[in-house]
């Protein structure tokens, strides 16, 4: 084909060198101090966010020149999400911890137009054979350097990159605005059901107007007269065992469902995509499907930071978003609550303990598996219990907040399976620009009926 050929890796960008590997406890310091700078971890290429960032001394980044990272330069998984990829953006130096840093030759190649090779099935193909490592899969680096690039002298990548970082910019507004809803939400549950300034019948806040508070023995402060203490199993109506099914349908293996395991829940919430396995579950097991107000806990997994106990909870927005009904995998446990209009007052105790990091102590080991103690956790973590009429205008007020989430997630999962469908058909050029910006407009189209 004329106008077409091939290009290592190596040949059109200036370095391809693995980041720093061994430990460095020993060199963490806070981002308050002179000179600290930032490292990026693998974990922070699917999830780059500033807040979460690790710093290390001025020392340690000026001894490991090798490791160094700036702008521009291309970030790439050596194990885990193996081949993914981010474009640094910030304009301070940083370290790099055991991933390959890329830093294109901007004459010959642009760090956005590469990142999208990386994002092409093409070079996640050529990642797949060329894995190295037994349990968790490295990344060879002389492996990346020799990864072959495709480059077609008639197609205009700028347009075709700027259609791709179009999509990605839509898909990056609806998870700001998510975020805002959310923390919406968290906002009022903190003001009415921790602060307990929730609206007493005149519409004043309760506990700061005078509202007759009671010393509660158990929890050692005063909460709301008429309010009640209890285990989170008070609220428990039934739990749902996990399945797990076959891969094919066989037997009497014949529900088709989409699998939720630990790692989908993020993805459930709406931080990150959610990669649920079909699988097919025996017929008398239909019980085990999700139903709209139930839970899914992670019982099992974890991490030295991360606790077990990850949650997610099932509205009909959220099942309209697969085409199979929903089941949880066997390391997860769903709940389904004694009360509809509990709902969001649960889901919202359990998300504060687990960012507290209590779950941390009802865990327990097996085969170096972090399993959470769910039934001596519900049965003894005492909480408050507010009057019903207090739970039922949270509900109210959260239901259409969470509604609306999972509208843009939705939307997000659509633009999500266009930007994967247009991004090798663009970068081969079966799809033309002109083509692709029809989609973007039929796209538009949709998201109006959102609003």
């Amino acid at each position: 084909m004329r106008g077409f050929r091939f290009e290592r890796l190596k040949d059109v960008v200036k370095r391809v060198k693995v980041g720093f590997v061994g430990p460095v406890n020993d060199f963490y310091c806070s981002s308050d101090v002179i000179g600290s700078v930032p490292i990026i971890r693998t974990t922070d290429i699917d999830d780059f966010n500033l807040k979460q960032l690790k710093y290390v001394t001025l020392q340690f980044h000026k001894k490991n020149k090798k490791s160094q990272l700036f702008k521009g330069d291309l970030i790439i998984a050596r194990h885990g999400s193996n081949g993914n990829a981010m474009v640094y953006e910030l304009e301070e130096e940083a370290q790099v911890l055991n991933a390959v840093i890329i830093r294109p030759d901007v004459d010959i190649i642009s760090s956005k137009l590469l990142k999208l090779h990386f994002d092409s099935p093409f070079i996640k193909d050529q990642i797949k054979g060329s894995v190295k490592g037994s349990v968790q899969g490295v990344i060879n680096t002389q492996h990346v350097a020799d990864l072959m690039v495709p480059i077609f002298d008639s197609i205009n990548y700028s347009n075709a990159t700027k259609i791709i970082s179009d999509l990605d910019a839509k898909i990056e507004v609806n998870n700001k605005i998510n975020q805002k809803l959310e923390a919406m939400a968290i906002t009022l549950y903190d003001y009415w059901f921790v602060q307990f300034d929730f609206p007493d019948p005149n519409g004043e806040p309760y506990k700061s107007s005078g509202g007759t508070m009671v010393f509660n023995e158990e929890l050692k402060r005063e909460i709301p007269e008429g309010w009640e203490v209890d285990s989170l199993s008070a609220w428990i109506k039934n739990d749902k065992s996990g399945d797990w099914g076959k891969e094919t349908e066989e037997g009497n293996y014949v529900i088709k469902v989409s699998c939720i395991r630990g790692a989908d829940l993020n993805g459930l919430n709406g931080k990150g995509e959610v990669k649920s396995p079909t699988r097919y579950v025996l017929e008398k097991n239909s019980h085990k499907l999700m139903e709209v107000g139930d839970f899914i806990i992670e019982i099992s997994g974890g991490s030295p930071t991360q606790s077990t106990g990850r949650m997610a909870f099932i509205t009909k927005e959220t099942i309209e978003r697969f085409e199979n009904p929903l089941i949880c995998s066997n390391f997860c446990k769903a709940v389904t609550l004694k009360k509809e209009k509990a709902l969001y007052n649960f889901a919202y105790e359990w998300n504060r303990l687990y960012d507290a990091g209590v779950l941390f102590g009802w865990e327990g080991k097996t085969s170096g598996i972090k399993n959470l103690l769910f039934e001596s956790f519900v049965t003894n973590h005492q909480v408050v219990i507010p009057d019903d009429i207090v739970m039922a205008h949270f509900y109210d007020y959260a239901k259409p907040i969470q509604a609306q989430k999972q509208t843009y997630l939705k939307e997000n999962q659509k633009l999500a399976e266009l930007r994967d469908w247009l991004l090798p058909m663009l970068m081969n050029g079966q799809v033309t620009v002109g083509e692709a910006e029809e989609q973007l407009g039929m796209v538009a189209e949709e998201r109006e009926k959102y609003n």
